[in-house]
C-alpha cells in the first residue's frame, strides 16, 4: 500500500499547499482517492506527480465541508467512472461563524449530490474486503474547542456527516479527514479492526486564527494515543502548535505534508 498526500497544507516540495486535504491510496485492489482538496490544486498536484485522475476508481469524502469536497465537479470532469462514497448527510448546509457572529457557507456543492457517481450512504459500508466506511455515535472524549465554530442548519454541527475509512491488507490502516468526532472516539471506534497506521487530521487548531486548543486537552489526547501499538501521521487541521505538542509526547507521531509519500509493506 501507498499513501501520497495531494493536497496538504504544507509543502516541502514542488507541490502547491492549500488549506485541506486529499490523499492517494494504491492497495491491491484499488486506485483510491480519500478527498479532494478545496480546488483545482488537487488536479495540478496529481500532474506534477505523474498521477492519472482517471485512473482512480474510488472515492471517499469524509465529511461536508469544501476544503475535503470542494474539488468534486473537477474530479468529475476527469473520471466518469469512479464510485464517490460520501454520507448523505454531507450535503446538507454547512456553515463556519466568523467572529461569532456571521455565518460563512463551507458546504458541499448540493447540486452534485443527485450525480450518478454518488453512493450516499447512511451509516457503516463495508465496500468490498478490503475498504470499511464508519462513522461514529460518541463524540464525548476530548472535546476540541476548534469545532465550536462550525454549524449546520440546526445549530451546533453534530459531525453526523463524517466518516473514516478501514482498509484491509498486511497491516491494517486507518484514514480520517478531519477528525471532527475526535481522534480518541474514532481509534476507539476502529479498535475492533486493530489498525496499525493511523493517518489524517485532528482539528485541534482554528484555521481563521491558528488558535490551538487548550494543553490540558492535548496532554490527554497524548496519554491516549500512547495507549495504542500503532503509528501516527498526522495533518491538515492538526495545526503546527498541536502537532509540536503531541509530537514531543508520542514517540511515534509523524507528520504528512504535501507531495510526501507513505510505504506500507
Amino acid at each position: 500500500m501507498r499513501i501520497t498526500a495531494l493536497v496538504e497544507n504544507r509543502s516541502d516540495c514542488g507541490l502547491i499547499p492549500v488549506h485541506g486535504l486529499s490523499l492517494y491510496i494504491e492497495t491491491e485492489r484499488h486506485k483510491l482517492l480519500f478527498d479532494l482538496g478545496p480546488d483545482d490544486t488537487l488536479l495540478k498536484n496529481a500532474e506534477k506527480r505523474g498521477i492519472d485522475l482517471g485512473e482512480v476508481d474510488t472515492v471517499v469524502i469524509s465529511h461536508g465541508h469544501y476544503d475535503h469536497g470542494g474539488a468534486l465537479a473537477a474530479f468529475l470532469q476527469v473520471n466518469q467512472t469512479a464510485k464517490v462514497y460520501v454520507q448523505r448527510r454531507a450535503f446538507e448546509k454547512h456553515y463556519s461563524k466568523a467572529l461569532g457572529v456571521v455565518k460563512v457557507p463551507i458546504g458541499l456543492d448540493r447540486k452534485l449530490m443527485e450525480h450518478p457517481q454518488m453512493v450516499l450512504l447512511e451509516g457503516e459500508c463495508r465496500v468490498d474486503e478490503e475498504l470499511l466506511l464508519f462513522t461514529v455515535a460518541d463524540t464525548s472524549r476530548f472535546h476540541s474547542v476548534a469545532n465550536d465554530t462550525l454549524y449546520d442548519e440546526k445549530g451546533r454541527d453534530t459531525f453526523a456527516h463524517e466518516q473514516d475509512l478501514i482498509i484491509f491488507g498486511e497491516k491494517t490502516v486507518l484514514i480520517m479527514g478531519c477528525g471532527h468526532c475526535g481522534v480518541v472516539n474514532i481509534l476507539e471506534r476502529a479498535r475492533e479492526y486493530a489498525p496499525s497506521l493511523c493517518v489524517g487530521g485532528y482539528h485541534l487548531s482554528v484555521p481563521a486564527t491558528k488558535k490551538t486548543i487548550p494543553e490540558e486537552v492535548l496532554e490527554g489526547i497524548a496519554g491516549e494515543l500512547n495507549r495504542y501499538d500503532m503509528d501516527f501521521y498526522t495533518c491538515h487541521c492538526t495545526g503546527e502548535g498541536a502537532y509540536r505538542y503531541l509530537s514531543h509526547r508520542v514517540p511515534r507521531m509523524h507528520y504528512l505534508s504535501c507531495g510526501e509519500k507513505i510505504e506500507i509493506c
